[in-house]
C-alpha cells in the first residue's frame, strides 16, 4: 500500500498522546538542542531528557481536555549529565540552569487531525505554533528576554500501528514512536540579551505505560525532589498554564541565588 496523506478524528491523537479511558499515559524523549545565530556555525549547546504525564478527559460531544505536567533536562553535550551551570560560549559569564518544570499544560482537542498512512503503521501529525506577549516584558528581565512577543514553532509526530487507530475496542495505542522538533528563542536563564539567533530542538522517544519505564535520571529526580511529577491531575484545572518563561518570572530570585532547578512545588504552589 501506498503511503498517502489522511485525516483521522481526535480519538487517534488521544490514543497516540494517551488513552481514551481516562488513565495517565507517559511521553520520553531525548534529544539535542543547538545554536542558529546568521553567519555562525550551528554550536551544539545541551543535549535533553524529559517526560510528560497526561489524562485525556472526554467531553462527550467528541472534545477531549488534555491535562498534564512536563518535565525537561538541560544535559552537557559531552557528559550528559544534568546541568547546574553554564558558561555562556558568547559572553562568558557563568550562569544558573534552569530546568523545564511546567506542572499544568492543557489542551482542547477536537475535530480531524492529518495523518500520514503507511500501510502497517500512521504517524499523526501535531504542530503548535505559538506567538503571544512576552510574559517577561519588563526593563528589569531586558538582558534575559528582551522582545516583545514570545513566538516559536513545535513540530511533533506519532506513529503508531494503523489498525490500533481504527479499532474502537483499543483505548491506547501500545507502541508509539515520537519525533519533536522546535524552533525557539534564546532560553531567558542563558542571559542571551538582544543577540540574533535561535535555538534548533531535534528530538525522539516513545509513548509509556508506566512510571518505571521512565529514564532513571527523571525517576530518580521525581522520587527525590519533585513527586508532583509522578502523576497527571485527574480532570480539568482551573489554573494557568505554566511555560518557562512564566516559570523564569515566578523564580527569578532563586535563579539569581544560584538555587538548584527544578524547584519543588506543590498542586497549589
Amino acid at each position: 500500500m501506498a503511503y498517502s496523506i489522511q485525516e483521522m478524528d481526535a480519538t487517534a491523537f488521544i490514543k497516540v498522546r494517551g488513552s481514551t479511558d481516562a488513565q495517565q499515559m507517559f511521553l520520553t524523549w531525548r534529544g539535542s538542542i543547538y545554536s542558529f545565530v546568521p553567519d555562525e556555525p550551528q554550536k551544539h549547546l545541551f543535549n535533553i531528557v524529559g517526560m510528560s504525564v497526561g489524562r485525556f478527559i472526554d467531553n462527550q460531544d467528541g472534545s477531549w481536555d488534555l491535562t498534564s505536567r512536563e518535565l525537561s533536562y538541560y544535559l552537557d553535550p559531552i557528559t550528559d549529565h544534568p546541568l547546574r551551570t553554564w558558561e555562556n560560549p558568547w559572553t562568558g559569564e557563568r550562569l544558573t540552569v534552569v530546568h523545564v518544570a511546567n506542572k499544568l499544560v492543557q489542551r482542547f482537542i477536537q475535530g480531524r487531525l492529518p495523518v500520514g498512512v503507511n500501510g502497517d503503521t500512521t504517524t499523526v501529525f501535531f504542530n503548535l505554533f505559538s506567538n503571544y506577549p512576552n510574559p517577561l516584558k519588563d526593563e528589569k528581565f531586558l538582558a534575559y528576554s528582551p522582545n516583545p512577543h514570545y513566538q516559536s514553532v513545535e513540530l511533533f509526530k506519532f506513529t503508531a500501528a494503523t489498525d490500533e487507530l481504527l479499532d474502537p475496542e483499543k483505548s491506547s495505542a501500545s507502541q508509539v514512536m515520537l519525533s519533536w522538533d522546535r524552533v525557539g528563542p534564546w532560553l531567558p536563564w542563558m542571559k542571551m540579551g538582544n543577540k540574533a539567533g535561535h535555538l534548533i530542538y531535534s528530538a525522539f522517544g516513545n509513548k509509556a505505560d508506566s512510571f518505571s519505564a521512565l529514564p532513571e535520571l527523571l525517576q530518580d529526580e521525581i522520587n527525590s525532589r519533585l513527586p508532583l511529577y509522578k502523576n497527571a491531575p485527574t480532570s480539568k484545572l482551573d489554573q494557568e498554564d505554566m511555560t518557562s518563561w512564566i516559570y523564569f518570572k515566578r523564580y527569578f530570585e532563586a535563579y539569581l541565588r544560584g538555587d538548584v532547578f527544578p524547584i519543588p512545588e506543590s498542586e497549589d504552589e
